[in-house]
């Protein structure tokens, strides 16, 4: 602990969530995908089931962190934090925060009458991404605020929404 302690520079005992959040997230997400590639090689219900999943799973897990690792010494000296593991939290925003605007992209195409069989796909997808954008903006600052970060994530909407060409929306 008290190496995890010094690397991230934590400095109460509730900043471990970060790491421990990270990583099982992480976990999470090598286990997932490990799934989908189980069901692509069609070994589900087979007696490779739980050996393939484990192995590539672990094999995943290693990489992204690794991956993720490398993001976070590229990216210190771009994105000034108080301590390391504000770096952790803010990673996990983007994660959550993409993941779900792609998700609530899909119903809300269909609330305002696009369904993906009716029209055109052009049209469909087209629509969904433009509808992305406003869901992810809106998300990242509720998800930063959640998080602790909402100065970080305000500080980066601006900046996006400036070099977007968009910066007159900024109050």
């Amino acid at each position: 602990m008290k190496k995890i302690k010094e690397r991230w520079d934590i400095t109460q005992n509730w900043q471990y969530l970060f790491p421990f959040l990270g990583v099982a997230l992480l976990l999470l997400t090598a286990y997932m995908i490990a799934r989908r590639f189980l069901h692509l090689f069609e070994l589900n219900n087979s007696i490779w089931e739980w050996p393939f999943t484990l192995g590539i799973s672990v094999l995943l897990y290693y990489v992204m962190l690794r991956f993720f690792l490398w993001c976070f010494k590229k990216l210190s000296n771009k994105w000034i934090v108080g301590q390391r593991w504000e770096m952790i939290a803010i990673f996990i925003v983007f994660a959550v925060t993409g993941s779900l605007s792609g998700k609530l992209a899909g119903p809300l195409t269909e609330i305002i009458g696009l369904k993906r069989d009716v029209v055109s796909g052009w049209l469909y997808w087209t629509a969904r991404i433009l509808l992305i954008f406003p869901i992810y903006q809106v998300l990242l600052v509720c998800f930063g605020w959640l998080f602790g970060q909402f100065k970080f994530f305000w500080d980066f909407e601006k900046k996006m929404l400036k070099r977007m060409g968009l910066g007159f929306l900024i109050p």
